[in-house]
């Protein structure tokens, strides 16, 4: 089996659009997603499970009903299950996602910028 790293850049470069996760990599139950994200995305939660979001380019503002972070190239934030959020990028930003497989982008909120899921590159 060769050993190869997995380059994040390079798996960016495979795609263009907006709002759709794509799957690079699998540990255990937990899947690793690069996403591009630009705009307003939609308020939603994830009631069963943590979601990590680690920005490796551009900036990445998550609204809360209480508040927001914001994150810039380098930095990571978990938001916890259940915690309803909506993440927003004025430019484009590249994100790491972590979450277990199976995990809806919009959580129970289906509508137009709801992904494909398990999409692999």
């Amino acid at each position: 089996m060769p050993h190869k790293p997995i380059n994040f850049k390079e798996k960016l470069s495979l795609f263009t659009e907006q709002w759709s996760p794509k799957v690079i990599a699998e540990m255990n139950d937990y899947q690793f997603k690069v996403v591009k994200l630009q705009g307003d995305f939609v308020w939603h939660d994830h009631k069963d499970t943590d979601e990590t979001f680690i920005v490796l380019a551009g900036r990445l503002r998550i609204d809360f009903r209480d508040g927001h972070v914001e994150l810039s190239e380098g930095e990571m934030y978990v938001v916890p299950k259940g915690v309803e959020h909506k993440p927003y990028a004025e430019q484009e930003a590249q994100v790491l996602l972590i979450e277990p497989r199976g995990v809806v982008n919009t959580g129970d909120e289906k509508g137009r910028k709801t992904a494909e899921n398990d999409v692999w590159i």
